[in-house]
């Protein structure tokens, strides 16, 4: 694993690396330099609140990282583009009772398009990221996006809003590679994070108590919790904090009259801000076999967009789905073969066709 592959077919040699800390972008980085680039690093803060993100240890170990593979190494404050372009969307998104990923509109606004801005202004041809994901050129000289070869890692979902122009311009040196090469790549490179522990949650929150954060933000606002009767079984702290599917955190388990099985929202009532709960997981009011979809991105424009059949994941590192999309405009329904479980307004939906990301749209 000493002497990888060349990465990319270059035209010019700069490119600017999103460096995280993780070992992700850290073997990104060395690849990078292994080819033959000349590397600067830029590690994002997107959020000024140390406490959330633990960015001081991330900076001190992506500097550390550049100190050894010799490459230049920058800081760069995105905090105001990050809360402005993705925040206040997360919190207003919350405040109409839907779920919304923050991680696909960070990538669409911030590290492909804030990042990648800043990057030019700097000299940078490229720029180059994490992200388990591949890209290709098609015959037309279209670019497409493509799962990783790690189908356990791979991001694609993520990254399904990128423009042609975007992907163009976008390095993604570990995309055909899998996680466990990755980390034997950084051992026999001697990087020190070759067995740091992959980061998970939203940057924002991080290990922190997710109601406790968003009440700072969002007010609370008590209500029943029901089953299918009306029977009350407890008090929610607001619906804007609960999603379609949850079983954790509802404090309704022991009640009398009930079986000890768990309990599951099955719906969010913001007209009488109740919840809805069912204890059976099979319960048809837990899924959804038909789904409306809009702010569609379609990415492959050889396809045809009217009406396909192909595969689709509604949440990240599920397993693929058989469907028949219909679009019109830029919405559209999905029609699932298998009824769907925990359905949640405000999330993704991403097509494929077997290793071509299509593109996606939003649950509406």
């Amino acid at each position: 694993m000493k002497a990888p592959v060349r990465i990319y077919n270059k035209m010019s040699k700069k490119v600017i690396l999103a460096l995280s800390g993780g070992i992700d972008s850290a073997v990104s980085a060395f690849l990078l330099k292994e080819s033959g680039f000349e590397v600067t690093c830029i590690f994002m803060k997107n959020w000024d609140e140390d406490i959330h993100c633990n960015s001081r240890k991330e900076i001190e170990d992506a500097e550390k990282i550049c100190s050894y593979l010799d490459v230049n190494f920058k800081v760069v404050n995105f905090s105001y583009e990050y809360w402005n372009l993705v925040f206040q969307n997360f919190l207003e998104e919350y405040k109409q009772g839907r779920t919304p990923n923050p991680d696909i509109l960070c990538n669409q606004e911030i590290k492909f398009n804030t990042f990648l801005n800043y990057a030019k202004k700097i000299g940078g041809d490229f720029i180059a990221t994490g992200h388990y994901a591949k890209k290709k050129k098609t015959v037309n000289k279209n670019t497409i996006l493509l799962r990783g070869k790690d189908k356990k890692k791979d991001q694609s979902y993520f990254l399904h809003t990128l423009s042609e122009k975007q992907l163009k311009q976008s390095i993604f040196p570990v995309g055909n590679l899998l996680k466990i090469n990755v980390r034997k790549i950084g051992l026999e490179n001697k990087l020190f994070n070759y067995n740091k522990k992959d980061s998970t949650g939203i940057c924002f929150i991080g290990a922190k108590n997710f109601k406790k954060f968003m009440s700072k933000y969002l007010p609370n606002n008590p209500g029943r919790i029901e089953d299918e009767q009306g029977n009350c079984l407890g008090e929610h702290e607001g619906i804007q904090f609960y999603t379609i599917g949850q079983r954790k955190g509802l404090g309704i388990g022991g009640k009398k009259r009930y079986s000890g099985k768990p309990w599951f929202i099955a719906k969010k009532d913001y007209e009488t801000n109740k919840l809805i709960v069912v204890q059976d997981i099979k319960n048809d009011l837990l899924y959804s076999k038909n789904i409306r979809i809009e702010k569609i991105h379609w990415r492959c424009k050889s396809i045809d967009n009217k009406s396909i059949e192909c595969y689709a994941k509604i949440r990240y590192q599920q397993e693929d789905q058989k469907c028949k999309l219909k679009i019109e405009n830029d919405s559209g329904i999905v029609s699932f073969q298998k009824k769907q479980f925990g359905v949640a307004q405000g999330q993704s939906v991403v097509f494929y066709k077997k290793e071509i990301c299509l593109g996606g749209g939003i649950i509406s």
